[in-house]
């Protein structure tokens, strides 16, 4: 095991990675910003050590400055968290060649599936479901025209070499499909550096499901269950859970080909370490949408329902151990929610930074407060919003809603200019048609609006 790692990240999850890993008697060495200075994860871990200016370019994304940090502080390991560099193959590759391990997955996985019209193609191989598309990228509108009359409308226009529902743009028709191509070609040129688009058909009303995988060096590949990721605000999970509603609605058949097709698609990639396979249920059906070469925000569901630590397992993995559980050992039971606590106006989903004054958390049965800030703290137009994850577990879904809405509730954040989407997660908890479990990707648009 690595006597020292470098956590290459900030906030909650940077915090997170150095609770999880003290246990295990690792040092840890957090890196920060000058907007981030005496921040809680730099607090958390063992050594803190300054890499920039506040502008992610200059700090969080600036590889050259975290491998100095490492070499400096003896770090033998960097884990990169999520978000910033966490699925970049080049900082993976710079990190190998520093002599150092990344605790992720191989560079060559990674970018297997950061394109993603290649991904489809591979996973199709393995007998992996994919939306119907085309195979490869379309290099001009009369292209896109034929694939769309090929596929049907509505079509989603998507970068091949970007995810996270990011630089996406939607055609109803054809006369929509010129200025759909041309919106999604150039967020994707400013997103990800590449204006290369693909074409899927548009599932209008989908649940979005994921699978959490672990795999080994050695071929070994398991699956930690499901999590319901459907509530969303431009593309972007809100609300998590696990297990799925369609778990408690009996739905185990459509469940085990969801779990068999991710472990299939992992294999088709490679794949070692933590990772997520994604995809669109539509009705029975579902579909491979993309994976996800990291850690999740989301991971705590998933923890909380099998008891399994999944930044203590990346560790061991990086470190060469074998998986040395069986998929038949891996257990789930009662069912836990998670809510991302953002720093944003909770109608129009815009970042609202402010100066944090009052900062009381819930304390309850079944409460996990994964947080990177604190009272007194500033936040920041700098990074993401997300101020902390509340996540709330029970021995059933109606349970754990009830202890989530009481720890809602009972959080008390408050600040000069500073709004949270707090009144946004009582709607959502609220809602009849959340309790009833009838979710989509389009919830928020038809529910708990205020």
């Amino acid at each position: 095991m690595f006597k020292t790692i470098l956590i290459a990240n900030r906030g909650e999850i940077a915090k997170r990675i150095a609770d999880a890993v003290r246990p295990m008697g690792v040092r840890t060495v957090a890196v920060y910003s000058d907007a981030d200075a005496g921040a809680p994860h730099t607090r958390a871990a063992d050594v803190a050590v300054r890499i920039g200016g506040p502008a992610p370019r200059d700090s969080y994304l600036d590889m050259d400055a975290i491998l100095e940090a490492a070499k400096v502080t003896g770090a033998e390991a960097i884990h990169p968290g999520y978000g910033f560099l966490s699925e970049n193959p080049v900082f993976a590759r710079k990190v190998a060649e520093a002599g150092l391990t990344f605790i992720g997955p191989p560079p060559e996985s990674m970018e297997r599936m950061k394109n993603k019209a290649e991904a489809r193609r591979l996973v199709s191989a393995f007998d992996v479901p994919v939306v119907p598309g085309t195979e490869d990228v379309v290099s001009s509108v009369e292209e896109a025209k034929e694939a769309a009359a090929r596929i049907g409308y509505p079509v989603l226009i998507k970068p091949a070499g970007g995810g996270g529902g990011i630089g996406m743009a939607a055609a109803h028709d054809e006369a929509g499909l010129e200025k759909a191509l041309r919106q999604a070609s150039d967020r994707a040129r400013s997103a990800f550096g590449r204006d290369a688009v693909y074409l899927e058909r548009l599932l209008e009303t989908p649940r979005h499901i994921e699978v959490q995988i672990l795999g080994d060096a050695f071929g070994n590949t398991l699956q930690l269950f499901e999590r319901e990721c459907s509530i969303q605000r431009r593309h972007q999970k809100v609300v998590e859970e696990a297990p799925s509603p369609l778990f408690w609605e009996g739905k185990t058949e459509l469940l085990e080909r969801i779990y068999s097709a991710a472990v299939r698609a992992a294999k088709a990639f490679g794949y070692s370490n933590a990772g997520t396979v994604e995809f669109l249920v539509d009705g029975d059906e579902f579909y491979f949408m993309e994976m996800n070469a990291r850690l999740q925000v989301e991971h705590p569901v998933t923890e909380l329902t099998t008891g399994i630590d999944l930044i203590r397992w990346q560790l061991r993995i990086a470190a060469g151990e074998r998986l040395d559980l069986r998929q038949e050992e891996v257990r789930r039971s009662g069912a836990a929610i998670e809510l991302r606590i953002y720093a944003e106006d909770p109608v129009r989903f815009l970042p609202a930074p402010g100066t944090i004054t009052t900062w009381e958390l819930p304390e309850a049965e079944g409460v996990r407060l994964d947080a990177g800030y604190e009272a007194g703290q500033q936040v920041t137009p700098y990074y993401d919003p997300l101020l902390a994850k509340l996540i709330v577990a029970g021995a059933s879904r109606d349970e754990a809603i009830e202890r989530t809405l009481a720890a809602v509730r009972s959080f008390r954040i408050e600040g000069e200019k500073l709004k949270t989407n707090l009144a946004l997660h009582e709607r959502i908890l609220t809602d009849p048609a959340f309790r009833a479990g009838d979710l989509d990707t389009h919830f928020l648009e038809k529910h708990a609006r205020p």
